[in-house]
């Protein structure tokens, strides 16, 4: 999966008296696309060279190094040009370890980006100084990193798995798994049941935790799991979200084009039949 980055290693903890040195990494978007430069076929992303301090918000470290983040709005001009943070996954231009470490930036930019105002006054924000965190001097609002929980689910039928494609994404050539994000109050096994009866009008039964995964494009946490499908098998979509709905047998089942999400490592993990059980 993305994250599976070993022997590289990212260290997410905030360090509040880093000072960027001139070669570090620096991560600048705009929306949700990144300024790269291509150097001999491998996307390259700007140093801390180009950019004064004031310009930059520590974000983690990778490998040892620090990496930041641009906060301030500013569109980079050649030889810098914007791709879509998506398109790293499978463009081939970036190891797997880099392009976790822009997912990852992504949604450290994005919240810092989206918070320059107080959500409760509307007063200009201020960064912390003592931890993560941004503050509202107006009313004293401290605002932290929020993460999305949401459920990625296997369902089961012996030796099936149910697979879907969604309505906006029909033209995808390959399928995914049942997936949601868990509502207020509700818990990941409460999520499970209600988004495979919403989106597919099957019951389920067994649920049982896999692995999680972060995703920072879309700001979530994804926790996987398995469940049984309880009672009748006929698949009903709900069609404002799926297009299809198909269960493959085990033999049958390829997955995704890459190994990144936990969708694939779910369908492939059931496919060699190592899915847990109960």
């Amino acid at each position: 999966m993305i994250q599976d980055i070993y022997p590289h290693k990212l260290i997410n903890a905030y360090q509040t008296a880093a000072v960027p040195d001139p070669s570090d990494t620096v991560f600048a978007f705009r929306g949700k696309e990144i300024a790269l430069r291509t150097t001999d076929g491998k996307a390259v992303f700007p140093e801390a060279s180009s950019f004064s301090p004031e310009e930059l918000v520590y974000l983690f470290a990778l490998d040892g190094r620090a990496c930041w983040g641009l906060i301030k709005d500013r569109a980079l001009e050649e030889p810098y040009s914007y791709e879509s943070v998506r398109d790293l996954r499978r463009n081939g231009k970036m190891e797997r370890h880099l392009v976790f470490a822009a997912f990852t930036a992504l949604q450290l930019c994005s919240w810092y980006h989206d918070n320059r105002y107080c959500g409760s006054c509307g007063s200009l924000t201020t960064l912390g100084t003592t931890e993560r965190s941004i503050l509202c001097p107006s009313c004293g609002r401290v605002i932290y990193p929020r993460i999305i929980p949401a459920v990625i689910v296997g369902v089961t039928n012996g030796d099936y798995l149910l697979h879907t494609k969604y309505e906006r994404s029909r033209s995808i050539p390959f399928y995914a798994l049942v997936a949601g994000f868990t509502e207020i109050g509700e818990t990941f096994e409460e999520c499970v049941a209600r988004e495979v009866m919403e989106e597919t009008g099957l019951r389920v039964k067994n649920i049982r935790y896999y692995k999680s995964q972060p995703w920072g494009i879309v700001d979530d946490i994804l926790a996987g799991f398995y469940c049984d499908v309880d009672g009748d098998t006929t698949v009903r979509l709900d069609t404002s979200e799926l297009c299809e709905g198909v269960w493959i047998h085990r033999k049958d089942i390829v997955g995704q084009p890459d190994d990144a999400s936990l969708t694939h490592h779910m369908m492939i993990t059931f496919r060699d039949g190592n899915e847990p059980k109960s």
